[in-house]
């Protein structure tokens, strides 16, 4: 990968200021911020989307005012958080209710005309049950038995924020990292997006787990057995409720109008329930994600938890970048008949790249990156407060020291448990392409 640099000097056409930069990036002056933003996103969002995007920068920046003002940010249950918890009972009273009228029908008919409704109810309580999350398919799954160094250190971060480790750790493809529960007994689950580990210096990536098992002593509504299995049969119940096409029918296309028709009223409350849901659980969200910012700064150090957010802003580098390595993949064409060595030297190849490319960045472009997030309102997902308040809820108050510390050779322990999985998330990235 040609990553020579060469240096261009221009004035401002706005302000006549001298803009001195590279040719990889764009020019931009930082004196009237012209062309800071020239690929400005065109996309258009639902209103909705861009309704509920709106609603979490506000609920950001009151938080972030909050704590500027001298307050706390403690995880606790405010009204919206128990509203929502009993709007998520209310949902599941109602499968119940299908449940038990199920088996009313079929107990009270005895064979007769009741069979058939109770079935049915019996078939959509069922469908509509609480769902709890499993591992993932075809994806590397490690156990403490595959990782022990990397659990070790899981385990480490995870005392210092106050909570228990994990059960399994998946590593996949996305540049992102994330915890969630799984299963009937609550295992908790690590999701390391290795495109992302990979660009992390070792301090940035104690801070990662950190602000990661910071998630499980935040009090995140949204993430709670009682209100997440709620969403997610809600969720159910809207792709249920989906308009039927004509041609998914053997009937008419008048049998296809009425029916889509009927389906209009429960579609809409479905809808307006998991708004009200999604509404009553951003601010515990917004809240708990500062929190797991503050967590990763008292694990990984304020300075590393400051570099993570600012890796989190270059992220659409780091996908622009693996996306060039899979179409030149795609030039050389097949790779069915290479051996092992050679696809571990080629992942390896990938993951160097990857972090050199990430790391010549230099500090101009990164300013760059800063304004657009805050022109933009960047943020992981719309429901995550945008980066920048993130970076600045960081700055208030006293450096923080780290409290958890790795060295080479941990680190080289750790390398060697990942090795299968970056060998065969790369090789996954190569052929597949990276979307």
């Amino acid at each position: 990968m040609d990553t020579a640099a060469v240096e261009t000097v221009q004035p401002c056409p706005e302000c006549g200021a001298e803009i001195r930069g590279e040719s990889r990036f764009p020019s931009w002056c930082a004196v009237c911020d012209w062309n800071v933003d020239p690929e400005r996103p065109e996309e258009k969002r639902g209103r909705l989307a861009e309704a509920r995007r709106a609603q979490a920068r506000r609920h950001g920046e009151r938080l972030l005012a909050e704590l500027a003002a001298g307050g706390t940010l403690k995880a606790r249950g405010d009204s919206s958080a128990r509203l929502a918890f009993a709007v998520a009972l209310a949902v599941h009273a109602l499968t119940l209710a299908l449940t038990a009228g199920g088996v009313w029908f079929l107990v009270g008919s005895r064979g007769g005309w009741g069979m058939l409704p109770g079935a049915f109810l019996l078939a959509l309580g069922w469908s509509l049950r609480p769902r709890f999350d499993r591992l993932p398919e075809n994806t590397p799954v490690l156990r403490r038995a595959d990782a022990p160094e990397l659990f070790a250190l899981v385990d480490e971060v995870a005392r210092v924020a106050g909570t228990r480790g994990v059960d399994a750790v998946v590593v996949d493809s996305e540049i992102n990292a994330s915890v969630q529960s799984y299963g009937l007994r609550g295992r908790r689950l690590l999701t390391l997006g290795l495109p992302f580990w990979e660009i992390l210096t070792p301090q940035q990536r104690i801070a990662l787990l950190g602000h990661e098992m910071g998630h499980f002593v935040n009090g995140d509504t949204r993430h709670g057995l009682v209100v997440g299995t709620a969403q997610r049969s809600l969720a159910t119940w809207y792709h249920y409720f989906a308009p039927v096409g004509a041609d998914a029918l053997d009937d008419t296309d008048v049998f296809t109008v009425i029916l889509n028709l009927l389906y209009v009223v429960p579609r809409l409350l479905v809808r307006g329930m998991l708004t009200v849901l999604d509404g009553l659980t951003l601010r515990s969200t917004q809240r708990a994600e500062y929190l797991a910012d503050r967590t990763a700064a008292r694990v990984g150090s304020t300075r590393a938890a400051l570099e993570l957010m600012e890796r989190l802003l270059i992220s659409d580098s780091a996908a622009v970048v693996l996306q060039r390595e899979t179409n030149l993949s795609a030039l050389k064409g097949p790779r069915g008949g290479r051996d092992r060595r050679e696809a571990a030297g080629r992942a390896d190849e990938l993951w160097q790249r990857l972090a050199a490319e990430l790391a010549s960045v230099p500090e101009r472009e990164r300013e760059r990156l800063r304004r657009v997030g805050a022109l933009r309102g960047h943020s992981v997902d719309s429901t995550h407060p945008p980066t920048h308040l993130r970076h600045a809820c960081l700055l208030i108050g006293e450096d923080v020291p780290p409290a958890v510390v790795t060295d080479d050779e941990r680190e080289r322990r750790i390398a060697g448990e990942l090795a299968a999985a970056r060998t065969k998330v790369a090789r996954q990235i190569l052929q597949d392409g990276y979307q």
